[in-house]
């Protein structure tokens, strides 16, 4: 499942993170986006949502959001 497939307000814990972009990998990870980290989608707008993580929140669309599987 991918942070897409989410429900609003609920807490998941990131799995992994998917993609063959290491450029991808190293801003999510500059974000506090991986493995073994909280994360919630506090809303959803389109074209993307906004997330949770280490109590912060970002706008991240819908490519970045389903690289992240919870």
């Amino acid at each position: 499942m991918t942070l897409v497939e989410a429900v609003e307000g609920q807490d998941y814990i990131i799995k992994d993170i998917v993609s063959d972009d290491d450029e991808l990998k190293a801003f999510l990870f500059s974000l506090g986006c991986y493995s073994g980290e909280a994360i919630t989608v506090v809303s959803r707008m389109r074209g993307g949502c906004v997330v949770s993580i280490k109590d912060s929140r970002y706008n991240i669309d819908n490519e970045l959001a389903d690289s992240i599987a919870i």
